[in-house]
């Protein structure tokens, strides 16, 4: 099956070039299967009148998070709201989850105790079950891997693929603001490292801190889309940066993007840290990820139905070159978009 006779740096190949190597000469064999690799989630037909909707996502100490600054408690609470945002960003419904954990001797019960309370109250907001797991011993540091199962209707379900030229591109919420609180975090950490005396300064910054620790997935905007009976054409949530995230709509619906650089939603709190930190606000949003909010085309003929509405953005629209995607300035410039987010 791999016919590869040289060593490959799996650097070079990135987190996307190593799915595709793995993955690309696959052939599924389940008729039940109608969505499989390559989405937020892959949907299966069932023996009832919904789909099945299943994603899964791991989570490794200080690669994608570190306890110097992260409660436990907060990262049960992103762990698995960070899961369900794949469920959502397909249209439909998380419903049940299994979690598996490989912890090293220097965690506590108490520990987990506070880890798990977190999680439990990420199921009680988003009304999730916890239906299973796995636990194991780890050499070093802490391991997550949770697994989500949802639902949705056969008519309702939306892939990263459907997008069409003329489309509108539509984001959820603003953009940048995890990333800056990232930055104000590993900040606060450096000093304190050096100076144990000195107390983190997080005064003033409190959304941009949350929106690193505490995330929230988008089910509100489902059900606000639901209720204006719009059903978008792609959609992906915003984990790896606006810009690794529009490059997948791109190629699954082989379509370009131009999107507007005002139009980007940016948070003043966001724009305030990145001024602190000599950083592009407009870079922030593009590359930062961990926002969770959802990207999404619809027709432009539902423009009139989500107009109105504060919380969604209409920042670009699809074009005919595919996977051309490109940034125009207030100026009228236009600069291609590379993705450099999570990776």
């Amino acid at each position: 099956m791999f016919e590869n006779s040289s060593k490959t740096n799996l650097e070079k190949l990135g987190e996307f070039g190593l799915i595709k190597k793995l993955t690309e000469n696959y052939t599924p064999k389940n008729p039940d299967l109608i969505k499989g690799i390559g989405d937020d989630a892959a949907i299966l037909k069932t023996n009832s009148e919904k789909l099945q909707v299943i994603s899964t996502d791991l989570m490794v100490e200080n690669i994608n998070f570190d306890l110097a600054y992260t409660p436990l408690k907060h990262l049960g609470y992103k762990a698995v709201v960070s899961n369900i945002s794949d469920i959502y960003a397909m249209n439909a419904t998380p419903k049940f989850i299994t979690i598996s954990v490989a912890l090293s001797s220097k965690y506590t019960l108490e520990a987990m105790e506070e880890f798990y309370t977190g999680i439990y109250l990420a199921c009680e907001k988003y009304d999730i079950d916890i239906i299973g797991g796995d636990t194991n011993t780890s050499p070093q540091g802490l391991t997550i891997s949770i697994t989500v199962i949802g639902e949705v209707s056969p008519d309702k379900y939306v892939t990263r693929s459907g997008c069409k030229p003329n489309d509108l591109l539509c984001v959820t919420g603003d953009l940048g603001g995890a990333y800056m609180g990232h930055q104000l975090m590993e900040r606060e950490k450096r000093v304190f490292l050096a100076n144990p005396e000195m107390q983190p300064d997080l005064e003033g910054y409190d959304y941009i801190v949350g929106r690193q620790l505490k995330p929230e997935a988008r089910k509100d905007v489902i059900d606000l889309l639901s209720e204006l009976s719009v059903k978008p054409t792609s959609m992906i949530d915003i984990s790896d940066g606006l810009a690794s995230e529009l490059k997948h709509l791109a190629l699954e619906s082989n379509v370009g993007f131009n999107i507007y650089e005002e139009k980007l939603p940016v948070d003043t709190q966001t724009l305030e840290m990145a001024s602190e930190f000599n950083m592009d606000a407009t870079m922030c949003a593009l590359n930062g990820g961990e926002d969770f909010e959802l990207l999404f085309t619809i027709d432009q003929a539902d423009f009139e139905k989500i107009k109105s509405n504060m919380d969604i953005t209409v920042i670009g629209y699809a074009t005919e070159q595919a996977n051309i995607c490109q940034l125009i300035t207030p100026a009228g410039n236009q600069f291609d978009i590379k993705a450099q987010g999570w990776n």
